[in-house]
């Protein structure tokens, strides 16, 4: 199984409204994609921005490129993503898992 990881930065005021349209764009297109094993959403908020953490599990870097496209390393983003981020980090992080453990379905 494969991890991909992504953060984001957006102001603190516009939190609610990015993590619903995150939902709405990337977290939907990623179940949707063919070899995706879930998706969880991180937030913490700290001196008026708050900062989110993507991790996604999937069954092969293959099955990545379905959803990313050839370049996997590269950050896919979305058109209004530059009206909420600060910053649009041009990489994400890919890794191996190695165990996993989930006892229930959080969300």
């Amino acid at each position: 199984m494969i991890a991909r990881t992504w953060q984001g930065v957006v102001p603190e005021s516009k939190s609610d409204q990015y993590f619903e349209y995150l939902k709405n764009t990337g977290v939907r297109d990623i179940k949707k994609t063919e070899g995706n094993q879930g998706v969880f959403v991180f937030r913490r908020n700290e001196d008026g921005k708050s900062r989110f953490f993507m991790l996604s599990l999937w069954d092969s870097f293959e099955s990545i490129q379905k959803f990313a496209g050839d370049k996997i390393e590269k950050a896919y983003y979305y058109p209004e993503d530059k009206d909420y981020l600060i910053d649009l980090e041009p990489f994400v992080h890919h890794f191996e898992v190695l165990t996993a453990t989930l006892n229930s379905e959080i969300y």
